[in-house]
């Protein structure tokens, strides 16, 4: 069915941030006494749900909002070294100019999310941000009331599982993506309601879905 609005994930989605997280999450791992990742490690996590990745690495669950703050404050120092995914722009301003309404919901700070978007955050209407790790779902029912909609008018796009599992428990349609931080056989285990293998992709379904009586 067609929708209305269309919810995104930041990292992995829109921005190209996971070589730069490979490059520094060994730093953070002797920094808060979590397990180191060894390159031959990366794919196996890559095939782990958000929940299993976090058992592996031995992560106690009261240290996850401390890192994630020294994560986003870490970020913050070098944006500069994470792009958007070739045609991420295009894609949002071409949803937007054919009548979707848009939003960001990110585990990042606005401050990041508005400095790494650019000039393309103002196709959003919507930046909300700050999530916890497992807490989207909540922001996605935020977000989809600020827009006065049904749940059934919403999709939210992301790249990992947690994104596919806050949507349902939030009562909206997820799409997956193929090119962020999950390997895309995981997602599609999972049965997302869309999964786009390419940025085109996204756009091509999404407006064409507007066409539908």
């Amino acid at each position: 069915m067609p929708y209305s609005l269309v919810i995104f994930d930041l990292d992995g989605t829109l921005a190209d941030s996971f070589p730069w997280f490979l490059r520094n999450v060994n730093d953070v791992a002797d920094r808060f006494s979590f397990r180191r990742v060894a390159e031959e490690d990366v794919e196996e996590l890559r095939h782990a749900g958000s929940r299993e990745i976090i058992v592996r690495l031995e992560v106690p669950a009261w240290k996850i909002p401390v890192i994630a703050r020294h994560m986003r404050r870490l970020k913050a120092e070098h944006l500069a070294d994470i792009p958007l995914f070739a045609g991420a722009e295009t894609m949002l301003r071409a949803l937007k100019d054919g009548g979707l309404q848009l939003a960001l919901v990110t585990s990042d700070s606005e401050a990041n999310a508005r400095r790494l978007l650019g000039e393309a955050a103002a196709h959003f209407s919507w930046l909300d941000c700050g999530a916890s790790i497992f807490g989207k779902a909540a922001k996605f029912r935020r977000v989809v009331k600020r827009a006065d909609l049904a749940p059934s008018q919403a999709i939210a796009i992301g790249d990992e599982t947690r994104d596919i599992e806050a949507a349902r428990a939030a009562s909206i349609a997820c799409g997956a993506v193929s090119w962020g931080y999950a390997a895309p056989a995981r997602l599609r285990a999972l049965g997302p309601d869309l999964m786009f293998e390419r940025m085109e992709d996204i756009t091509g379904f999404l407006l064409a879905s507007e066409t539908i009586p």
